[in-house]
C-alpha cells in the first residue's frame, strides 16, 4: 500500500481529477490535503461526494490534513478567533471519521500568527484551551491528532500534557531536513509517530521534491520508521510546484517508484531488526 498527497498540483478546487490520476498511477491511498490552510467548511453533501469518488477509484485515506485556517485560527489568544478555529478543525475531524481515517494533522499555531506577539503565556493559554476541546472531539470520533514537526521543544511540551491515545507526531521529512538534528529529534519521539509526510529538499528551503532528489538521509529515516510506532504505509507529500512543465502522469509515475523504494527500504530495515 502506498499513499500520495491529494494536492500534488493544487490545494483548492474540485479534487476529482486528481483522485482519478492518483488511482491510475497505482497508489492505494491518499493523504487528504485539499483546503489545508483555508477557512473552507465542508458540508455533509460534499464529504459524501468525496467518499463516492474515493470508492469509485478504489482509494483509501491515510490521514487528513486539518486546516490551519486563515481567519479561523485554533489556538489564538482571542476567544472568538480561537473558537472559530476549533469549529473548523472539528469540521475536519468529522470529515476524517466519515472518510474512514483515524488521524488528522495539525501545525501548532505560529506564535506571531496566533496574535501572541511573542508572549509565551498568552500563546500557550490559547493552545491549551483549543487542544482540550479538540482532543475531546477527536477521541469522541475515534480520531487522533498528529502535530507536525516545527519547533520540537514545543511538540515535546504538548506530548508531556496529552497522552499518545490523543496526540501524536506527524514527521515531515522536508521540515526535518532544514535543521541539523531533525532525525535525532524524530528518533527520540519515534514512539509517538502516527503520521509521515515524505518529500525531499536541498536543506535550504521546504521544496516538496520527490524523495531521493535532495539531501534527506533516506536510509537513516527509513530505519527510524521501521523501529517507530508508525503502523501505516509510505505517504508522499511531494508536489509539482518544484517541477514546472513536468507532465502530471510522469510526475505521479516517478512518485510511485519513489514510494515503492521507500516501502522496500522500511521492510528491509524491519527484517534487519
Amino acid at each position: 500500500m502506498l499513499s500520495v498527497t491529494s494536492d500534488y498540483v493544487v490545494s483548492t478546487g474540485c479534487p476529482e481529477p486528481y483522485l482519478r490520476a492518483i488511482a491510475e498511477a497505482g497508489f492505494s491511498h491518499v493523504h487528504w490535503c485539499h483546503e489545508w490552510n483555508t477557512d473552507r467548511l465542508y458540508t455533509a453533501d460534499e464529504v459524501a461526494q468525496i467518499a463516492r469518488w474515493l470508492k469509485q477509484f478504489g482509494l483509501g485515506v491515510t490521514d487528513l490534513h486539518a486546516s490551519a485556517g486563515a481567519e479561523r485560527r485554533w489556538g489564538a489568544p482571542r476567544p472568538d478567533v480561537r473558537q472559530a478555529g476549533e469549529g473548523l478543525v472539528i469540521n475536519r475531524i468529522d470529515m476524517a471519521a466519515e472518510l474512514g481515517t483515524d488521524v488528522i494533522i495539525l501545525h501548532l499555531p505560529d506564535r506571531a500568527g496566533a496574535g501572541a506577539a511573542g508572549d509565551a503565556p498568552a500563546y500557550w493559554d490559547g493552545v491549551w484551551a483549543s487542544l482540550d476541546v479538540l482532543t475531546a472531539a477527536a477521541c469522541g470520533r475515534g480520531v487522533r491528532i498528529a502535530l507536525e514537526n516545527g519547533r520540537f521543544d514545543d511538540l515535546e511540551r504538548v506530548f508531556a500534557r496529552y497522552g499518545p491515545e490523543a496526540v501524536g507526531l506527524c514527521y515531515d521529512a522536508g521540515h526535518g531536513n532544514l535543521i541539523p538534528d531533525g532525525l535525532d529529534r524524530l528518533a527520540a519521539l519515534a514512539g509517538r509517530l502516527i503520521s509521515i509526510h515524505l518529500h525531499d529538499n536541498d536543506g535550504a528551503a521546504d521544496q516538496h521534491r520527490l524523495p531521493f532528489t535532495g539531501t534527506v538521509d533516506w536510509r537513516r529515516l527509513t530505519g527510524i520508521l521501521a523501529r517507530s510506532s508508525y503502523a501505516k504505509w509510505p505517504n508522499l507529500e511531494s508536489t509539482m510546484a518544484h517541477y514546472p512543465g513536468r507532465d502530471e502522469r510522469d510526475f505521479l509515475a516517478e512518485a510511485f517508484v519513489a514510494a515503492t523504494r521507500l516501502a522496500d527500504m522500511i521492510a528491509a530495515a524491519r527484517d534487519d531488526e
